[in-house]
C-alpha cells in the first residue's frame, strides 16, 4: 500500500518538474525587441508634447513641434535656418527715384502719358531718367523683323546659344525645337518668350552684331537718344532707355500692323513635337473688356522692375503710357488702372507741361 502511494507520489512530482521545465521558455520569453529610446529623450518627448500642448500662439506650437522632431530622432540635431536674402534693389531704387511723389501716387518711379495724335504731354513723372528696360527690347526686336520683310514661314531651330546665361531664366522652348519666324515673333511679343527673341536676332542675315546694330541705328533713325541695346531680349541691364524714348518707340511700332496683333494677342498655340504647347499674354488688360489696347509690351528684371508701354484709346483719345521701375508686378497695371480712371474723369485735361514731345514718325521705316 506504501509503495503505490509513493510512486503516485513519485510520478506527481515526476510530471510537475516536467510541466515546470517546458512552461518556463513560455511563462519568460522575453518579449520582441522594440526601438529604444534613452531614459532621457523618453522624457524630453514627454515634456515637449505636454509643452506642445498647452501652447496657445502659433509660434509656440511651432517651436515645441521642432523640438519634438529633434527629440524623437534621437539621432542628431537638426537645425532649421531660415535664410531672408533681400530683393535686389532697381537702379530706378538706387538713384532714389521712388522717392517722387505725384499726384496720382502712382507705385511706377518713371511715368509718361502723352496724347498720339497732339503729342502734348498729360502726365510725367521722371521722364528722363535712364534706365534698364526689360522685355521691352523686344519691341524694338519686332519692329526689325517686321520691317526686314523676311519669310514669316521659315523654319528657325532653338540651339544651345539661345538659351539664358545672363539670368538663367526658363523657357519652355527646348533646344532643338522648330518653329516659323512668325510663331518665334509672335511668343516673343504676346509671352515675352526670350529664346525666341534671341533665335530671331541670331539667324537675322549677317548674325546677332548686325541685328543689334540695326536695333541701335533704328533708335537713332527716331531720334531715340537716351537708347542703347547689346541684345534682342532684354536679359541684360545694358539695355537702356528713357520713357520719353519709349514713348516714340511706341508710337512708330503701332504702325506696324503685324507687331499690333501679334502684341495684343491674348493667346497663342504652338505645335512642339507631339506636343501643343499654349501660351497667353503676359499683359491681362488685352483681356479686360474695359480696356481698347493697340499694341503692349510688358518687361521685367531685377534692374529694371516691371514695365510697361502701352498704346490705348481712353475718353475717345489716344494715349501712349509708358511705366518704368514699378515694385510689383500687378502695380505697374495698378498705375495704368489709376491713369485710365484719371482720364475718363477729366476728359479735357491740361497738359502738365507747355512742350510736345516728338513721338517721330515710323510710316517710312515699318509696315503700315
Amino acid at each position: 500500500m506504501h509503495n503505490k502511494i509513493l510512486t503516485r507520489v513519485l510520478k506527481t512530482a515526476g510530471f510537475l518538474a516536467l510541466f515546470s521545465a517546458l512552461a518556463v521558455p513560455v511563462a519568460h520569453a522575453a518579449p520582441a525587441k522594440r526601438p529604444v529610446v534613452k531614459k532621457s529623450h523618453a522624457v524630453k518627448i514627454a515634456t515637449v508634447k505636454k509643452t506642445f500642448t498647452a501652447k496657445k500662439s502659433v509660434a509656440d506650437r511651432a517651436s515645441a513641434k521642432r523640438q519634438s522632431a529633434v527629440f524623437v530622432t534621437g539621432v542628431k540635431r537638426q537645425s532649421i535656418v531660415s535664410v531672408i536674402v533681400p530683393a535686389k534693389p532697381s537702379f530706378g531704387q538706387i538713384a532714389g527715384l521712388h522717392s517722387a511723389q505725384d499726384p496720382l501716387d502712382l507705385k511706377s518711379s518713371v511715368a509718361l502719358v502723352i496724347d498720339q495724335d497732339t503729342r502734348e504731354v498729360l502726365f510725367s513723372k521722371n521722364d528722363h531718367a535712364i534706365l534698364p528696360i526689360a522685355s521691352l527690347t523686344k519691341l524694338m526686336t519686332g519692329v526689325i523683323i517686321s520691317g526686314a520683310k523676311l519669310p514669316m514661314d521659315e523654319l528657325i531651330t532653338v540651339t544651345q546659344d539661345d538659351v539664358d546665361t545672363e539670368k538663367g531664366s526658363r523657357s519652355r522652348l527646348r533646344v532643338g525645337t522648330a518653329l516659323t519666324r512668325g510663331e518665334l515673333l509672335h511668343l516673343a511679343l504676346m509671352s515675352s518668350e526670350n529664346r525666341a527673341a534671341h533665335a530671331l536676332g541670331r539667324t537675322y542675315p549677317g548674325g546677332m552684331p548686325v541685328f543689334v546694330n540695326l536695333m541701335n541705328a533704328r533708335a537713332k533713325m527716331l531720334g531715340m537718344a537716351d537708347t542703347s541695346y547689346v541684345e534682342p531680349t532684354g536679359l541684360s541691364s545694358r539695355n537702356q532707355s528713357s520713357a520719353r524714348d519709349l514713348a516714340t518707340l511706341v508710337n512708330a511700332a503701332h504702325s506696324d500692323r503685324v507687331l499690333r496683333e501679334l502684341s495684343t494677342s491674348s493667346g497663342y498655340q504652338v505645335a512642339v513635337g507631339s506636343q501643343t504647347l499654349q501660351y497667353n499674354n503676359t499683359n491681362r488688360l488685352v483681356k479686360n473688356p474695359e480696356w481698347d489696347i493697340g499694341l503692349q509690351k510688358t518687361g521685367y528684371i531685377s534692374e529694371a522692375g516691371q514695365c510697361l508701354v502701352m498704346q490705348t484709346k481712353i475718353a475717345g483719345r489716344k494715349l501712349i503710357m509708358v511705366f518704368l521701375d514699378s515694385a510689383g508686378k500687378l502695380s505697374r497695371l495698378g498705375d495704368a488702372e489709376r491713369v485710365r480712371r484719371w482720364v475718363e474723369s477729366n476728359p479735357v485735361i491740361n497738359p502738365v507741361l507747355d512742350h510736345k514731345i516728338n513721338v517721330g514718325s515710323s510710316s517710312k521705316h515699318t509696315n503700315g
